[in-house]
């Protein structure tokens, strides 16, 4: 065979075999998006984490399109709606937080119970979860709804807000329970490797919303003009019909954990078991919130464009780790449900490689951020002094990105294992007793200036990576019982 016949022979090769993966590709992410059949306890690994993370990763994107739709409508009402939203969001953290730390301790129970093959077991811990939030939502509603006009006064709010838009808090506060239940039914079918279903749950209710917010808002149509109150009702209709959505999937649908009506009976000792595992959810969300807190109080020394530089900067970061939680998503169900078939080993593998694929990932973003991080910020805003502490703020978070992406994915595994509580050790340390008073001492006091708060934020959110991956590394978790 000469030399032209061989060449052409490896060319055609390559050919068909570049095509048998791409055709495999598109395959895997139909399957994923469609939803998958896999058993994440057997076969490929990889191939596992791609199914897992797809609809995860969409997922997250999902979550950040309700703020965003709500703003951008609400933006057309002016500054006092604005700021009743922003209010608002303040007051639900307690909402979110008690949402995520349910979702994580549902998370550890059925992902255990999928993975021991037991699929009775974790539909018992599903409803279970469902009625500690309802529980818990009764409790905030109650009070939000009575409360929500001299809510909006304790925080500050000017007399226009607290006297004429009560009505946005009052329906949103009272309506908490829609949001604490798609955390928590999204995290059952999540957990259970039905990601694609907690997906298109999201994409119905963004739809929904984004539909309503214009019309009730506005008064389109043969619809009354409710202005900021119509928001709310566009919001709480667009979740409450996906949540309706998600109690037919789960007692009518075919997919790993389905309720029956005997299911729907109180077993308070897998309660206690949520509760205790959901304290540590909770925590870790509650820490990690208020060292924000914390850091914009420090900056806010250094004047409003800094702060508006820091404020732009956060939301690009926070936008940039949307696919990044959701890669770290799957290693929290992949850990439960190995686990559950008694396969620590295949776990813990599982848990490297989804640390090694979201290292990529962020690395990537990192690169992007730190060589023209001015460009994402022009994207807000055309004030220069903004632009450049919003570039600087970009580009020093940003060289810690690897080791983020790393520790986001060992602190979910912990948690996947149920071990809730060691992350939630790891955030004080890391956030309240590490960062906060290291940015106060180099902006503060070594004269760095808001930069010192940027490498305090790279300091200990690398540490935390490290941390955690010590932890994850002794290999306690493995032993955990839940």
């Amino acid at each position: 065979m000469n030399r032209l016949n061989r060449l052409s022979l490896y060319t055609s090769t390559v050919l068909n075999y570049t095509q048998l993966k791409y055709k495999q590709l598109l395959a895997d992410v139909k399957e994923a998006i469609a939803g998958t059949e896999q058993d994440f306890t057997q076969g490929s690994m990889s191939r596992a984490i791609f199914l897992l993370s797809i609809p995860m990763v969409l997922e997250m994107l999902m979550e950040s399109v309700f703020a965003v739709a709500d703003i951008y409508f609400v933006s057309r009402l002016g500054a006092d709606a604005i700021a009743t939203v922003g209010i608002t969001e303040s007051l639900i953290t307690v909402v979110y937080a008690i949402g995520v730390g349910l979702s994580m301790a549902t998370t550890a129970l059925v992902s255990r119970r999928i993975g021991e093959k037991n699929p009775k077991a974790a539909a018992r811990a599903a409803f279970q979860s469902i009625l500690v939030g309802l529980a818990i939502s009764l409790l905030i509603a109650i009070p939000g709804i009575i409360y929500a006009s001299d809510l909006l006064r304790l925080m500050g709010a000017s007399e226009k807000i607290y006297a004429e838009m009560w009505g946005y808090t009052a329906i949103m506060l009272g309506g908490n329970a829609v949001i604490m239940l798609l955390f928590i039914i999204n995290a059952v079918f999540r957990s259970a490797g039905d990601a694609a279903i907690s997906m298109r749950v999201l994409v119905f209710a963004n739809g929904l919303n984004i539909v309503l917010d214009p019309i009730l808002i506005f008064g389109w149509g043969p619809f009354q003009e409710l202005g900021i109150t119509g928001a709310a009702i566009a919001t709480n209709t667009g979740r409450g019909l996906a949540v309706v959505y998600q109690f037919y999937l789960l007692f009518k649908g075919n997919k790993r954990v389905r309720l029956m009506l005997k299911d729907i009976a109180v077993h308070l000792g897998t309660i206690r078991q949520l509760i205790k595992l959901s304290a540590g959810g909770i925590g870790q969300y509650l820490i990690a919130t208020s060292s924000w807190i914390g850091l914009v109080r420090i900056i806010s020394e250094f004047g409003s464009e800094a702060l508006a530089g820091y404020t732009i900067a956060i939301r690009i970061i926070v936008f940039s780790l949307l696919p990044s939680w959701g890669i770290s998503n799957a290693a929290a169900t992949l850990v439960g449900q190995n686990l559950g078939a008694k396969q620590p080993n295949r776990a813990e593998r599982s848990v490297w490689l989804v640390g090694r694929v979201n290292m990529i990932y962020m690395g990537l973003v990192s690169l992007a951020l730190i060589l023209v991080p001015s460009v994402f910020v022009e994207m807000f805003i055309r004030e220069s002094p903004v632009i450049n502490s919003g570039s600087d703020s970009l580009r020093i978070i940003s060289f810690g990105f690897i080791l983020y992406g790393l520790g986001m994915v060992m602190v979910q595994a912990l948690n996947g294992a149920g071990d809730t509580l060691t992350p939630t050790w790891i955030n004080f340390f890391c956030f309240w007793l590490l960062e906060i008073p290291l940015a106060y001492l180099l902006a503060l006091f070594l004269d760095f200036g808001e930069a010192g708060v940027y490498y305090a934020i790279v300091i200990s959110e690398s540490m935390m990576a490290l941390v955690a991956t010590w932890f994850f590394k002794k290999g306690k978790w493995k032993l955990k019982e839940v």
